[in-house]
């Protein structure tokens, strides 16, 4: 009998990896992870990792959070799939939508989705066919999905020149810039924009601009969607980024934490923004398996524990310890959203030496699309002080090797 590392002929999983799944850059970690537990992952071989991206996000309360696990096994011993979303009563899907709106002012019409990119989808559909019009505005450097739709809002287009023409009537303006403003106009569906910019490195929005944006939306009938699939839940300190800001979207894209560790996302709306679907055509916009019981089932224990625990309020202390931690003379700057950072190191080359020497020393990082000369850190909010020393401790090895 073959054993847990080769399959009946001998061959090495990692060899099976390498040959049948396929892959998103030359040379993957390939890091063969066997269990997870809290903040940690474990190789074959035994060893550990502190997980301080938390998956690229979707692990906000870390891996295998009893009450989401409990929760999930609850739900796969009821019903997992039944019918394409939106036609059955579903207890999940219900009970979820149901706390999401009293949490969201206003916004009360759930769509859910498998994914951000999803989400991201499905709102742009949205806004065409509720304001009839088809023209978008996004920020340069933001990073909204790797669909198609959600791809062709990208710029700078290292990640989709090769895959030109995608749509046309987008429109690039820069996070933070008041007199770019003046280009949304009556022939916007949309402004799409992340509340805080992700992939450009953890850049917050000026309070002043983003209320103008909101204004300038309300003035020409366009929607305004903001994106928090990586700034939602929790991650900045408040359940949604944007309650620290004053204002309230049209439209609301979540994912990645959003289902606890597993596939889900949803993009939500006032219901009379969102009926638009139901008709004209009917069936506007369907998926097979969004809002799947058993990821509903997750999202909803996920949310219930960011609610009812100290977990948020105790983000500002947690992102405290990292400031105070990360002091080195190979620091240019750490910019941060509550437990979410880019420490940039300089370059790119930088960066990749203390990324492999922590996953050398059990602790894994990452960096960002459109900012290869800055660390990402962003772990689980369930992270622990004596969790975040160690992982600072090893950062700071890292940078002395420089």
């Amino acid at each position: 009998m073959p054993n847990a590392t080769s399959d009946a002929t001998g061959i090495s999983l990692r060899s099976l990896f390498l040959q049948h799944v396929a892959q998103t850059s030359p040379a993957p970690l390939a890091l063969d992870i066997v269990r997870a537990e809290g903040c940690y992952l474990y190789d074959r071989s035994g060893k550990k990792y502190l997980d301080l991206i938390a998956g690229i996000g979707p692990s906000v309360l870390g891996h295998r959070h009893p009450l989401v696990q409990a929760s999930v096994e609850q739900q796969l011993n009821t019903y997992w799939h039944t019918l394409v979303y939106g036609e059955y009563v579903l207890a999940p899907q219900v009970e979820f939508a149901r706390l999401l709106s009293a949490h969201l002012p206003g916004l009360d019409s759930v769509y859910f989705v498998n994914s951000g990119a999803e989400a991201t989808e499905g709102a742009m559909k949205l806004a065409k066919r509720f304001t009839g019009r088809y023209e978008f505005l996004a920020c340069r450097n933001a990073y909204h999905g790797s669909t198609q739709g959600a791809a062709s809002l990208m710029n700078p287009t290292d990640f989709t020149a090769a895959f030109q023409p995608l749509l046309p009537g987008i429109r690039n303006i820069d996070f933070n810039n008041m007199a770019d403003l003046a280009q949304i106009s009556s022939s916007t569906a949309a402004v799409i924009v992340e509340t805080v910019q992700g992939e450009a490195g953890v850049y917050p929005p000026d309070p002043a601009w983003l209320a103008a944006l909101r204004q300038r939306c309300t003035e020409t009938g366009a929607l305004l969607i903001l994106d928090e699939i990586q700034a939602g839940f929790g991650r900045t300190g408040t359940l949604f980024a944007f309650e620290q800001y004053g204002i309230v979207p049209d439209v609301l894209l979540l994912a990645k934490g959003f289902g606890g560790g597993m596939p889900l996302g949803a993009f939500i709306a006032r219901r009379e923004v969102m009926q638009v679907l139901t008709h004209d055509p009917v069936l506007g916009h369907i998926t097979t398996f969004g809002g799947h019981p058993v990821c509903c089932a997750a999202g909803l224990a996920t949310l219930q524990v960011l609610t009812q625990s100290d977990l948020l309020v105790r983000v500002p202390e947690k992102s405290v310890i990292f400031h105070q931690m990360l002091v080195h003379p190979a620091i240019r700057e750490i910019r941060s959203a509550g437990l979410w950072f880019a420490v940039d190191l300089g370059s790119f080359e930088r960066v990749q030496r203390v990324i492999r020497y922590c996953i050398e020393h059990g602790v894994i990082t990452d960096w960002f699309l459109f900012n290869d000369r800055s660390l990402r850190i962003a772990p689980p909010l369930t992270i622990e002080e004596n969790e975040i020393r160690e992982a600072c401790g090893v950062i700071l090895e890292a940078l002395d090797m420089l």
